[in-house]
């Protein structure tokens, strides 16, 4: 069934501003794309010296959807520049740490290497390596994450005074001072034009590690058929969770996902490149104060597109972006943001973030988004008047804390009122209620 047209009473702003708040975003799209990749491009230069220096670190030309991922964003958060280890990783033991519990996050190990077998000899030098007791019969010893970063930054220092000394990259583009040590990758800031950008170059194992929450999953709703299947079968990647442990991520085949979706008709990257934007320059107060990140957002739409999966769904950018901000309301409200492919990890959990305040200004947008797509000082005249009612205002309004207001009752409400869903969406809302309900349990308490 095609989805019902606006009303003019309950979100009905302006189609033209929202779409000249859209162009506004994506004329700035080619630029920022383009200035990473100059970014990029003097990173990859040094990488290749720090490769020659020591053939253990790898220069991985194949993921290029990073750029993809900086053009949509407006915000400025690090991005992260992997580099893989050469090493045999189905050959090396992956031991889980004692005493792990479902909360802890990612599955964290040990990389240990086997006293039997042959190629990792590279990896259990002193520098990278730390020796077990005699009496493990099976494990030789473990690569330690502290030590690889300690030798690749190093190998940076050394490779950045090279480039520079023989002028393979620009000067001003790259400063060994700006490279600082933190405890689970390096930073360094790159300057490209008049941009620079921060990134965090991670060491990484790459494994065939299925995951686990989608294991036997074939298709899901919302994504083009065999996507999802295809994506995983390139398994997660082990990069450093501690000074001892390593975790799986999954930030790679998060960000291909993102890219299936983008290969759909309709406005679900333009939903989130809008709630970015807004998220930067008005609840985070451009950048100043702490808040949402493009990487919780981008979680919010990978939900999104499971429980609204038909293409009217996504056909009316205004209908597209509402349907962001009721999974975001609900998210905030019940203080539970279930990782798209870890459902019992609550992402918003020991986030440090004030929730309930961040509630409040995603309310506020949801209620009356003109002043927040304001490009100008003077495309909205002097004082834009409320675009709902009083009735609809207090609904929007229930306190952040008590996420018992958020049943499925309340959101037959809400849609009915926004009347901008399908009939099956309340279905869908139900859905999502129960995996919170399921992360509640699993993924520990309130944050």
């Amino acid at each position: 069934m095609p989805a019902p047209a606006l009303p003019t009473s309950a979100m009905a702003v302006q189609v033209p501003l929202w779409h000249h708040y859209l162009q506004a975003i994506r004329s700035r799209e080619a630029p920022r794309a383009q200035d990473f990749q100059r970014a990029e491009n003097v990173l990859l230069t040094v990488l290749e010296r720090v490769h020659a220096l020591d053939p253990r670190f790898i220069v991985d030309y194949s993921r290029g959807l990073e750029a993809f991922q900086f053009a949509l964003r407006s915000s400025e958060d690090p991005m992260d520049m992997e580099v893989p280890l050469w090493v045999d990783a189905e050959a090396l033991l992956i031991e889980e740490p004692e005493a792990t519990q479902p909360e802890d996050g990612p599955e964290l190990c040990h990389l240990g290497v086997p006293r039997e077998g042959a190629g990792l000899e590279r990896w259990t030098t002193e520098d990278t390596f730390t020796a077990s007791s005699e009496g493990d019969a099976k494990c030789r010893g473990h690569i330690v994450p502290s030590k690889v970063l300690c030798v690749l930054k190093d190998l940076l220092v050394a490779a950045i005074v090279h480039c520079k000394h023989h002028s393979l990259i620009a000067p001003g583009s790259l400063n060994a001072a700006s490279l600082r040590e933190e405890q689970l990758h390096l930073s360094l800031l790159v300057s490209s034009g008049w941009r620079t950008i921060s990134f965090h170059v991670v060491p990484v194992v790459r494994r065939k590690l299925g995951v686990p929450a989608l294991e036997g999953v074939q298709q899901m709703p919302g994504f083009p058929e065999g996507s999802l299947r295809r994506i995983l079968s390139q398994g997660v990647d082990l990069v450093p969770a501690s000074a001892q442990l390593w975790r799986t991520s999954t930030d790679y085949l998060l960000t291909r996902l993102l890219g299936e979706l983008g290969s759909l008709q309709g406005h679900r990257l333009d939903s989130l490149s809008i709630l970015d934007r807004v998220n930067h320059e008005s609840w985070r107060d451009s950048g100043r104060t702490d808040g949402l990140t493009f990487g919780h957002l981008k979680m919010v739409l990978l939900w999104a597109s499971v429980l609204f999966p038909a293409p009217e769904d996504w056909a009316e950018l205004q209908g597209a972006v509402y349907r962001l901000l009721v999974v975001l309301l609900c998210c905030l409200a019940t203080r539970k943001l279930p990782h798209f492919l870890h459902p019992q990890r609550n992402l918003l959990q020991g986030s440090g973030l004030d929730l309930g305040a961040i509630y409040q200004r995603v309310e506020g947008f949801a209620s009356q988004p003109e002043a927040a797509l304001r490009i100008h000082a003077t495309h909205l005249g002097r004082s834009p008047p409320p675009r709902i009612g009083s009735g609809l205002k207090a609904l929007l309004q229930l306190p952040a804390s008590d996420p018992t207001y958020w049943a499925t009752a309340y959101f037959d409400v809400l849609l009915d009122k926004f009347q901008v869903f399908n009939i099956q969406d309340k279905d869908r809302i139900s859905a999502m209620q129960s995996i919170f309900q399921k992360t509640r349990t699993l993924g520990g308490g309130e944050s």
